[in-house]
């Protein structure tokens, strides 16, 4: 990921993988729907995660009312996506095959609220759901849901199949030759 860049948006502010979803248009019965990435929304994601190409993102996407005026977007999402080995900078191929749900709740909606302790302590469980996400206006970018997991599931240090670190030492800290003089730096500070 580009450090001028937002997380979810490549330049020019439009995220490079887009499906909006019109929260109006979400009715009482779900709808299963299927999106894939064409080649320049492909390369606007490898830009985006700072990876040498994705060769393919599809995901199923389940969209459905949550409570009353929340929505539920719930799927699976496949990528191929090729990275720069951390060692030998070589390409390592990698498959993303992740299952994703989240909730939106409209700003301001009391469903949104974080459950406290009386000692006015978050109480959160690492292993429940995650709590609802806020969206302003009527809009809900499910392509942008879809891409922000996959770029959550990246391994951040991709390795060639076969190589390793262990082989490869700095330095013993045990040995006094080559552990650092923290007053080193002060021996020609002494005046006469």
């Amino acid at each position: 990921m580009k450090r001028d860049q937002e997380p979810s948006k490549a330049k020019g502010g439009k995220p490079p993988f887009s499906y909006p979803v019109k929260v109006g248009n979400i009715s009482a019965n779900p709808v299963t729907v299927t999106v894939e990435a064409d080649q320049n929304e492909l390369k606007g994601l490898a830009v985006l995660w700072d990876v040498v190409s994705v060769n393919s993102l599809k995901a199923e996407i389940y969209i459905a009312r949550w409570k009353k005026d929340g929505v539920r977007l719930k799927g699976h999402v496949k990528a191929a996506v090729t990275q720069a080995c951390v060692v030998t900078l070589d390409p390592v191929s990698s498959t993303i095959s992740e299952d994703f749900d989240q909730v939106f709740v409209p700003e301001g909606s009391k469903l949104a609220r974080v459950v406290t302790a009386e000692s006015a302590e978050m109480v959160v469980d690492p292993d429940g759901p995650d709590l609802p996400e806020m969206f302003v206006g009527d809009t809900i970018d499910a392509g942008e849901v879809v891409a922000e997991f996959v770029a959550l599931a990246i391994d951040p240090y991709p390795r060639r199949q076969g190589i390793d670190f262990k082989d490869h030492i700095e330095s013993d800290p045990n040995d006094p030759a080559t552990k650092p003089n923290p007053f080193a730096a002060l021996k020609d500070w002494k005046k006469d």
